[in-house]
């Protein structure tokens, strides 16, 4: 069967969905950005998949349907995934304190501002569990998000949180030399929360995390194109990074190392390359209440905590950089799930919809109202700051941006009333 006639046959018309790629060329054409890959599906079966632009333009190579993209954060919902995992086999309960597991994070001291000095703290009311380390309210912080000087502490302590050459120890080490930004279950605030999960998941099971990730996750949905590591026969597949510089007509391409050999630090909550036919599985099976193809990674009711909102209507009202984020929109278990559409501009399709994103601009979201998964990766670099994400859009040299809903209201808009809910 056709593209076009599978598309009309799962509700879509298909010339409004052939609108859609020169409305996204044109994102390339203006130079903001280099390219992209794009797929949707629905009940399982993909209906739209266009790559668009320049998996490398210097080079001249074009997108692919199995470009490998940086997902950064999207690495988040994989590592969960896991972590749940363990839950449901007794390996660790949501309100164990990490300390069991990792004793560097004992004994914290947190700051009475989170902008202010760093010697003017007050001792953790109590220890942070795996449950806030699932839910960003452990108090622990990235630098980019973060204000005032524990952004240069975290910056000297721990170094660049995707590329460090680091042992575990030495970087847990590290982070527990700093205070956190808030009180263990306060409310969200965006860090490290989910590289320490990741990597008391690999003391928890004796291996490394990158390790346990495949083993447990990734190779039985047979996500084989998905590693926290590139080796080299896949580079020629790995998609450009490219950001907007001052002095520079367009964009300008961004050099991040490789390495020759797995590093021991794998920042299980970003560190993930993947392409889109491989994160659309993960996605699926998320949809499909923890089950792909006969492989069972959860049980349906743990999915269904996942996707069940955890903060209560005071942690609502903090904002998430710099967004109102938490009033149309609540957080589950590692996963973001729209609960209001109106005048919601993070939240599309369909409430229930779950999803988290990545700073590189790569984006997807399960949407169980209509059996339907949408992945867009770009590699497209932007200013980030603990108040940037209401701007991200629209700030100067991230005009990209709009890329992406362009392709969410062009795919919801292609769905006709006899399909929409069916």
């Amino acid at each position: 069967m056709s593209h076009e006639a599978l598309a009309r046959s799962l509700g879509f018309d298909p010339e409004a969905l052939k609108a859609i790629r020169p409305k996204l060329q044109a994102f390339v054409d203006r130079d903001e950005l280099a390219g992209m890959v794009a797929l949707a599906s629905r009940n399982g079966q993909v209906f739209y998949e266009e790559q668009i632009g320049w998996q490398d333009r210097e080079a001249e190579k074009p997108m692919r349907p199995d470009s490998q993209f940086r997902i950064a954060s999207m690495s988040k919902p994989v590592t969960s995934v896991l972590a749940m995992m363990l839950v449901e086999d007794g390996r660790m309960a949501l309100e164990d304190p990490v300390t069991r597991w990792i004793p560097e994070l004992a004994n914290r001291q947190v700051l009475l501002d989170p902008a202010g000095p760093l010697d003017q703290t007050e001792p953790a009311h109590r220890d942070i569990t795996v449950e806030d380390l699932l839910t960003h309210r452990s108090g622990l912080a990235y630098a980019p998000f973060s204000e005032g000087p524990i952004q240069a502490a975290y910056n000297a302590a721990l170094g660049d949180p995707g590329i460090n050459e680091k042992s575990v120890d030495e970087w847990l080490a590290g982070l527990g030399t700093l205070p956190l930004s808030c009180q263990p279950g306060h409310h969200f605030h965006y860090g490290h929360s989910t590289e320490v999960l990741g990597f008391l998941i690999g003391r928890v099971l004796g291996v490394p995390v990158r390790e346990a990730v495949l083993e447990k996750v990734l190779h039985p949905l047979g996500m084989m194109d998905t590693d926290f590591w590139l080796p080299k026969d896949k580079l020629d597949r790995l998609a450009s990074l490219y950001a907007y510089r001052e002095g520079v007509d367009g964009l300008a391409r961004v050099d991040i190392p490789v390495f020759d050999a797995p590093p021991e630090y794998t920042p299980a909550g970003g560190g993930l390359v993947t392409t889109a036919p491989d994160y659309h599985r993960f996605a699926r099976m998320l949809l499909n209440s923890g089950e792909l193809d006969g492989v069972r990674l959860l049980k349906p009711e743990t999915v269904k905590l996942m996707l069940t909102n955890r903060l209560t209507p005071e942690q609502r009202k903090y904002p998430f950089a710099g967004m109102d984020l938490w009033t149309k929109s609540g957080f589950g278990l590692g996963l973001a799930i729209t609960e209001d559409l109106t005048d919601n501009p993070y939240g599309y399709g369909e409430v229930g919809s779950f999803t988290w994103p990545g700073v590189f601009g790569t984006w997807w979201q399960a949407d169980p109202a209509n059996d339907m998964v949408m992945i867009f990766l770009i590699q497209h670099q932007v200013p980030v700051s603990a108040n940037s994400g209401s701007t991200i859009a629209t700030g100067r040299g991230a005009a990209g941006r709009k890329a992406l809903p362009v392709f969410q209201q062009g795919i919801y808009g292609a769905l006709n009333e006899a399909g929409r809910s069916a």
